[in-house]
């Protein structure tokens, strides 16, 4: 509760992003290119969304040739990796060139450039990569997701773990759905995280679709989450 109690304080600190950048419609390949990329490397989706968080906020002040971008791409994953991860967890550089080759990316990566870039956008975020996305909520938010008083299709719920897991599996869908599109980015990371989980309970009919323990545990009302939710269901 503490820990999230202090996300939710960074949470208003996080700069306005403004969708400014010149590259924006090349944003969903990268955002494709880290998904791949984290996944090969096994990271956890804290650090997937925090590096895709990097590169929206580095693209939405800078304007960098596409060379540059794929570099600024394995340095956001670089960074969020040592910043979510364990040591023994971080991408070597001669995986990440593996990576990049058989991504069809047309960079061969040197530690110089990796830390030169790694060092500006530590600079670029004043040296503050404790920034909350929706993945650093969800698992806090999924913990009270199902009830014993909801109904699922109208009937009592006879499995809650079965029913939760299946719930768990719909909401990192949307959780991993909400970094394809910027304009989410416009919501609080906190008000997507609560956002997945109303939508996994719409999608899987259980009812009602936002409860009183789920509205006290996210602080966000149904009226909060409408809009959220209607995106993520279109």
């Amino acid at each position: 509760m503490l820990e999230e109690s202090v996300w939710m304080a960074e949470e208003l600190k996080l700069p306005m992003y403004k969708a400014h950048s010149p590259q924006i419609g090349m944003r969903r390949y990268f955002i494709d290119l880290l998904t791949v990329l984290s996944n090969h490397c096994n990271l956890c989706p804290m650090a997937r969304h925090l590096a895709i968080y990097l590169l929206d906020l580095f693209m939405d002040r800078y304007d960098i040739t596409v060379k540059q971008l794929h570099i600024t791409s394995f340095a956001c994953l670089l960074l969020a990796s040592k910043f979510e991860e364990k040591e023994d967890k971080v991408p070597k550089l001669e995986h990440l060139n593996n990576l990049a080759y058989m991504c069809n990316v047309n960079v061969v990566l040197n530690k110089k450039d990796l830390l030169r870039t790694e060092m500006l956008l530590l600079e670029n975020f004043n040296w503050n990569l404790y920034l909350p996305t929706p993945a650093h909520y969800i698992d806090y938010y999924l913990y009270v997701s199902i009830g014993e008083n909801d109904l699922h299709n109208g009937w009592p719920i006879t499995s809650l773990t079965k029913i939760k897991d299946f719930l768990e599996k719909y909401a990192y869908y949307f959780l991993d759905f909400s970094v394809q599109d910027h304009t989410f980015l416009h919501f609080r990371p906190s008000l997507i995280a609560a956002a997945c989980v109303c939508a996994s309970r719409i999608c899987m009919q259980i009812s009602p679709a936002w409860t009183t323990q789920l509205e006290l545990l996210t602080c966000y009302s149904w009226e909060h989450l409408a809009q959220c939710i209607e995106m993520m269901l279109m």
